[in-house]
């Protein structure tokens, strides 16, 4: 798998964490509107060995791996396994670590709304909202959800109208916003309980 990708200082990049067990056209929907939306120069799938979040195994990271840079093809997109390469198992450590490696890179955390409902049980989550700019991608039947999260009450004066996202790697955390938009009705546990693999 590949190592550190090429950051440097004045790049913009949106960071996308996450299992991709099975990595789906819901990701790569959110990646392309990320990118727009945001004024990207790049962004970093982060695929995960783990989520200590949920209880199952998942997927062999390697397969994850594979699976995600055959359907992810984007010139501003990179496949990436960070977070072995780092050696972290939680974001907030990798982002932390992050910061160090790319000094002048500006990250932006990306997430589906259905992330920012949880957001709250991550760990050092007030860390990472306070160190980083939070992009919030629309997720069907979560909008609303994610809109009264406990993280979305607690950092209500610093949310960014959708109008004003492209100048979201710009501002000083806490810095956040909740797009709407178009939104792709598939989800990775629903790909597997049909018992669907790339």
């Amino acid at each position: 798998m590949a190592g550190h990708p090429i950051g440097v200082p004045g790049l913009t990049v949106g960071l996308l964490g996450g299992s991709f067990d099975p990595p789906h056209d819901g990701h790569v929907h959110i990646t392309r509107q990320a990118i727009r939306a945001f004024n990207l120069s790049r962004i970093w799938w982060l695929v995960s060995p783990s989520n200590p979040l949920k209880s199952r195994k998942p997927e062999d990271i390697g397969r994850r791996f594979e699976a995600s840079k055959k359907i992810m093809q984007h010139p501003a997109v990179t496949i990436t396994s960070l977070e072995i390469n780092l050696g972290s198992r939680f974001t907030a450590e990798t982002i932390y670590k992050l910061q160090r490696i790319y000094p002048g890179v500006k990250f932006v955390w990306l997430m589906g709304a259905d992330n920012l409902v949880n957001f709250h049980r991550w760990d050092e989550w007030n860390w990472i909202v306070q160190n980083v700019p939070i992009g919030v991608l629309a997720r069907p039947e979560e909008q609303i959800k994610a809109g009264l999260s406990t993280t979305a009450i607690r950092y209500q004066r610093f949310r960014i109208p959708p109008e004003k996202a492209s100048c979201l790697s710009k501002l000083t955390p806490p810095a956040w916003t909740l797009l709407i938009g178009t939104m792709r009705n598939v989800s990775s546990t629903e790909l597997r309980r049909k018992g669907f693999w790339p």
